[in-house]
């Protein structure tokens, strides 16, 4: 049985239990304490409620490797992945999204977005986990191929993207990792929703299309033999 809220409600939601401390945000790695009053899970791993320090360590062109310190930022608990999560419009606050998990389970982080800035840290799960995640969340979810890669490893690791459909896709074709052009987000599709049904509904409009032609075409009297 899958929770209704969508990831992003759950990050609204939860703006009180992941609230940064401001006096801690760094600008230039992004350094940030979050407190979470219930387990939250994070690429390879569970983190028990309690307050921990993110900040960035590097910071590349197409992926970014974060830090997970313990509340003081005196001791390093993991260190994972991310790739580029633009929206069209930055907040003032720390926004955490989350995706859908089975009930019963903690909530996975989905993406870390810092203040003022218009794109965040979506997190890259390992691929198994990210097939679960993706089937639950019904959403695309960034995955690594190696298992238990090293820092250096990370850097250069191939990445791939898993639709709820289980199948693989490049990262670029289905998550936006580069800035929105105004006007684009219209023409972008959601990614929590499949292509299939939108196939679908391009094929009734066909075919209702057709017969709307054939009615307008049929004489609007029976000529006599």
């Amino acid at each position: 049985m899958f929770k209704t809220a969508a990831g992003l409600v759950l990050a609204v939601s939860l703006i009180g239990v992941a609230a940064p401390s401001t006096a801690a945000a760094q600008t230039r790695n992004n350094r940030t304490i979050l407190t979470f009053s219930q387990p939250i899970e994070v690429p390879g791993r569970i983190l028990p409620a309690g307050t921990y320090t993110f900040q960035l360590a590097d910071s590349l062109s197409d992926r970014h490797v974060v830090q997970i310190f313990n509340a003081d930022g005196s001791e390093i608990i993991t260190t994972i992945l991310a790739i580029n999560n633009y929206r069209m419009t930055a907040t003032d606050k720390t926004v955490v999204t989350f995706n859908e998990a089975v009930r019963g389970e903690p909530e996975a982080i989905r993406a870390w977005f810092y203040p003022g800035n218009n794109f965040g840290q979506e997190f890259v799960y390992p691929r198994d986990r990210a097939v679960e995640l993706a089937v639950a969340a019904r959403t695309v979810v960034p995955a690594v191929t190696v298992a238990n890669a090293s820092v250096e490893e990370l850097r250069t690791v191939p990445l791939v993207a898993i639709t709820p459909e289980r199948r693989e896709a490049p990262i670029a074709a289905v998550i936006q990792t580069t800035p929105v052009a105004e006007g684009e987000q219209a023409r972008l599709l959601p990614r929590t929703a499949s292509a299939l049904p939108l196939i679908a509904l391009f094929g009734l409009l066909s075919v209702v299309g057709g017969l709307g032609l054939r009615a307008y075409r049929k004489p609007a009297f029976t000529p006599i033999q």
